[in-house]
């Protein structure tokens, strides 16, 4: 058996029901212990475009913090991550992507509220937090929890090498040379060999500036894509409108039947609708795989509530409004365009950038100009936000000694991404997502109490512009 075959294995394995049965649950168990959560979007988007609190401690906005989390989760998980899901779970993979947006609100602020409560700063005053932190300082049982710690942050830091690295640079090379004729693989080769020496200049020159630097960047960047992304899909579910409706019904038919559709064309089955709607939807919103909140503890933040509801204006933002988007958009543009299907079966479509790449083209001249420069921005993006996510992880484990070492290997890892192959990358990534989202979901869980207490203080008593005064430890950095 292959290096490629194996680690499809594993992948098949981690994300059995298993981690589907812990994601939904936490999911669904957190939804009701916050009181459904997500009927306070509204205030949630409000706090995000609101001035930083004052005089509260912190590093970055309220809205730095969620661009950079945006500019790691809106992106090839948008895209191509959709697109992948309805190739291979059919349509239905599409709503169960949407319901891990859903659900997954009550997740994302779950997980950032413990992220700020048990933040921890350094000897120069830089705020420090992530699961790690909060199942360090908040667990009951200590050697369990720095176990798990421990646990997660080595899975953060190989997960950052995936997701935000390789898969990104992949994608972005897989969309960019597809409107480029090449005679031979070699000048793929170089093509893609060029693509990757430019994105490692154009990463290196702003993630070396830390956190600071990098929100300055998502925050003016992540606003634009998304609009430009989602203006693009309008357009093309407005040409194909008298499909729309009849897209709506195969995507709810599929998801609960798992009936094959478009002749066979894509995935078929309930087991695999489920399979790739919540490993999509998890790479898509990262609710429950615990990244967000390695940069949300820097936010400048009255209290952990406000924060919380800051970051789970993101996924809103990224699984509810454009994925679902995204995927009205394919169904439809397959349903009005038959040809897809047969292009699908009769294998010139192999690959979920090709299926995305032939939706765009649907518009005249400006659709595949407005895909390529989408993927180019949301892949860029990505690996800023990621690359800050793996910097957390690595000042956890190494403190700041392996802060350059591991801005090089990643670097190393965009390069590779943009030769390497396509399906492997998105395996390894799978595999490295379910294992960061297991440590964060015992730790979710396990402090859902001191969740539940503060959300009640702060959200449901209507207390979210009192001050946490709580001291926040100063620790030192491990030399």
């Amino acid at each position: 058996m292959g290096f490629a075959a194996i680690v499809e294995a594993i992948d098949g394995f981690v994300w059995g029901w298993a981690m589907i049965v812990l994601l939904l649950g936490t999911h669904l168990f957190m939804t009701v212990r916050t009181k459904f959560i997500q009927r306070k979007i509204g205030t949630a988007i409000k706090l995000s475009v609101s001035r930083a609190d004052g005089e509260a401690e912190g590093d970055v906005s309220q809205f730095g913090a969620l661009t950079t989390a945006l500019a790691a989760t809106i992106g090839t998980g948008n895209i191509v991550g959709v697109a992948t899901g309805l190739l291979f779970g059919g349509p239905g993979a599409i709503f169960w992507m949407w319901i891990t947006g859903v659900f997954g609100i009550a997740t994302k602020y779950s997980e950032t509220y413990i992220s700020v409560k048990y933040r921890v700063k350094d000897e120069t005053g830089e705020m420090l937090g992530g699961a790690m932190y909060a199942l360090e300082r908040g667990f009951q049982w200590k050697t369990a929890g720095k176990v798990l710690a421990v646990l997660f942050a080595v899975f953060a830091f190989i997960a950052s090498f995936g997701i935000g690295a390789s898969v990104q640079s992949n994608s972005l090379a897989g969309v960019v040379t597809a409107y480029i004729p090449f005679s031979n693989d070699q000048q793929l080769l170089g093509a893609n060999m060029l693509i990757g020496a430019l994105l490692v200049v154009l990463v290196g020159v702003v993630i070396i500036g830390g956190v600071r630097s990098i929100t300055k960047v998502t925050e003016k960047l992540v606003p634009l894509m998304a609009l430009l992304y989602a203006t693009g899909c309008l357009v093309i579910i407005i040409m194909n409108w008298a499909y729309v409706g009849e897209a709506i019904s195969l995507i709810l038919t599929c998801a609960f039947t798992g009936k094959a559709a478009f002749g066979g064309a894509v995935g078929s089955g309930l087991a695999l609708a489920l399979q790739f709607g919540f490993k999509r939807g998890l790479f898509s919103n990262e609710s429950g795989l615990g990244s967000a909140p390695l940069v949300a503890a820097n936010a400048t933040t009255k209290n952990p509530a406000r924060q919380a509801l800051v970051s789970m204006s993101g996924t809103f933002w990224d699984t509810v409004i454009i994925c679902a988007i995204t995927g009205v958009m394919l169904v439809s543009t397959m349903l009005a365009n038959p040809s897809i299907a047969e292009g699908i079966l009769n294998g010139q479509i192999t690959a979920a950038a090709q299926l995305t790449t032939t939706a765009f083209a649907s518009i005249p001249v400006l659709g595949p100009i407005v895909l390529a420069v989408g993927m180019v921005l949301f892949s860029y993006s990505t690996m800023l936000g990621w690359a800050q996510y793996g910097n957390r992880a690595v000042m956890y484990l190494f403190g700041k000694k392996g802060i350059r070492p591991y801005q090089v290997v990643f670097l190393i890892f965009v390069f590779w991404g943009c030769i390497g192959g396509g399906e492997l990358v998105w395996n390894i990534s799978d595999i490295t997502n379910a294992l960061m989202a297991v440590p964060n979901c015992i730790a979710v869980l396990a402090l859902s109490s001191v969740i539940v207490k503060g959300t009640q203080h702060y959200v449901y008593d209507g207390n979210l512009d009192e001050a946490d005064n709580a001291e926040i430890p100063t620790v030192a950095r491990k030399s």
